[in-house]
């Protein structure tokens, strides 16, 4: 009898009912992210996925949004607008549920995306920095958290069928 782990990939964590985050999974994830049942990837990284995360999506049936490549030419580069309003469009739609929003290491790109949700919210700021820090560890990017404080949420399209929790 063979006895099966699951291991959330790294900075994984639960944003709402079947709405995920986290960094690039490896092989030893997948059978954690299987049990999930995910309809929709979306992925912000600049870099593009691995193979083998991109065949698990395919062998999964997983829809993939890369909005990694629209927003920059460096790794470094803050993300833009266009790719928050663009992923907040996905987040927005219950269809994709249940979804899980990536980038390489859950933390910077991922977290200024779940900060703009949380201010969508009306969380208030300390609390969505605290959620941004506890992903980002050390690595607290300034211009991320400035980012979000400034984000104009009457940009954001919220369609008429919307996540319950909004």
């Amino acid at each position: 009898m063979s006895s099966q782990h699951f291991i959330p990939p790294m900075n994984y964590g639960m944003i709402e009912e079947d709405l995920y985050r986290s960094g690039q999974p490896n092989e030893l994830n997948f059978p954690f992210l299987e049990k999930l049942g995910l309809k929709t990837v979306v992925w912000l990284a600049s870099e593009e996925p691995n193979q083998r995360f991109l065949d698990f999506i395919d062998d999964q049936e997983i829809q993939f949004h890369n909005l990694g490549v629209i927003s920059s030419v460096s790794t470094w580069d803050p993300i833009t607008e266009e790719v928050v309003l663009e992923a907040l469009e996905h987040i927005l739609n219950p269809h994709n549920y249940p979804m899980i929003v990536m980038c390489n290491l859950g933390r910077h790109r991922t977290g200024t995306i779940v900060g703009c949700l949380r201010k969508l919210q009306k969380w208030n700021l300390t609390s969505i920095f605290e959620e941004y820090r506890r992903y980002a560890g050390p690595k607290v990017r300034v211009l991320n958290e400035q980012f979000i404080e400034l984000f104009d949420t009457d940009l954001v399209r919220v369609p008429v069928n919307r996540p319950k929790w909004l």
